[in-house]
């Protein structure tokens, strides 16, 4: 789905998280970053994504790796998402997609034979320099460490 492809610089955003603090992807530099985008908070996938993500939040920044979400929601929404499920990492509210569009994760999709367009579930690994060193376009919402784990080769 995306244009974007592994090498690629990643494209540069901004987009206010829950707390309604600015968040760019320079804010990352020199680190490596999870950067997950997920079609909406509470929604039954989604929660089992970040989850997940949670419950091995410190076995990744030991590993040396920031995670970051974005959807469409809004900043408030983010907050509760969070909130009722003690999620350790900011969520960016991209409700323009401006940052969905710029990583080209929009477009026609399918659900219970209806096509729509929506967000397509992918994540990126970014590396210390800001590049993408890998694109995760089928996620498997309840075991994404270990998938994130296993395309890094860290397994």
């Amino acid at each position: 789905m995306t244009h974007l492809q592994e090498g690629d610089e990643a494209p540069d955003f901004k987009g206010i998280n829950e707390k309604g603090k600015t968040v760019k992807l320079s804010d990352y530099k020199g680190k490596k970053l999870i950067l997950f985008f997920y079609p909406k908070d509470d929604s039954p996938g989604c929660t089992k994504e970040a989850c997940n993500l949670r419950d091995n939040f410190k076995k990744l920044k030991k590993m040396g790796f920031e995670i970051l979400g974005v959807s469409p929601d809004s900043s408030k929404k983010h907050q509760k998402f969070i909130d009722k499920y003690e999620f350790q990492y900011s969520l960016i509210a991209d409700e323009d997609r401006s940052i969905i569009n710029a990583y080209g994760i929009w477009g026609p999709k399918k659900f219970m034979g209806r096509e729509y367009d929506g967000l397509h579930r992918t994540t990126f690994i970014i590396d210390e320099e800001g590049n993408i060193e890998k694109i995760i376009s089928k996620v498997k919402t309840k075991e994404h460490t270990e998938q994130i784990l296993n395309e890094m080769s860290y397994s």
